[in-house]
């Protein structure tokens, strides 16, 4: 009977150590949860290129090291579709596949900005199959546009020019953005 006695209270403060842990590692989670969610006030807007201005011709360089300008004059009618994606961001990778099919509906040309380290966009691009569409890396242009939360959606006309810019989240979003470029388009 002593010996049962034992092993039982052996087998609860087993679990006591046990269930202590617990809720340590509770503890620093929600710690860790408070830090990012924790209410930062009314943030200003930054302020950069507005829709309707031109960008200037800046080189990026794709993930491969290439130079890749941007900025340029393009073909007649061409609408070109920069997306801002991190890697590490979890709405950036529900909404690149999404943002690609709308452009290849509507022919637009994408252009992926990638906000990073380049290993880590060059395991995006090759876990998204991406191999066709142009990856750049770089800071430039997310100054010039003072692009600070992403997913960031801008099309540039032909000559450069922004014809809308947003952050999406949605196809709905994605898309509520082209109205203005199929003005644009018949307008041209």
């Amino acid at each position: 009977m002593m010996t049962l006695l034992i092993v039982s209270q052996v087998l609860l403060f087993a679990a006591i150590v046990a269930l202590v842990l617990v809720v340590l590692a509770l503890a620093r989670q929600i710690g860790i949860l408070h830090e990012r969610i924790a209410p930062i006030g009314q943030q200003q807007p930054q302020r950069g290129l507005e829709v309707g201005q031109t960008i200037p011709r800046i080189t990026m360089r794709t993930l491969d090291g290439a130079p890749f300008p941007v900025g340029e004059r393009l073909a007649a009618g061409t609408i070109r579709m920069l997306l801002f994606v991190g890697a590490d961001c979890p709405v950036c990778k529900r909404v690149l596949p999404i943002a690609l099919d709308v452009a290849r509906e509507r022919g637009l040309e994408p252009v992926l900005v990638g906000d990073g380290a380049v290993p880590e966009l060059a395991a995006l691009r090759d876990r998204l199959a991406l191999g066709e569409v142009p990856f750049v890396t770089g800071v430039e242009l997310g100054l010039v546009l003072q692009v600070s939360r992403l997913p960031t959606l801008v099309l540039l006309d032909d000559n450069g020019t922004i014809l809308a810019r947003d952050v999406v989240n949605t196809r709905r979003q994605v898309e509520a953005l082209l109205p203005t470029v199929t003005g644009h388009s018949a307008a041209a």
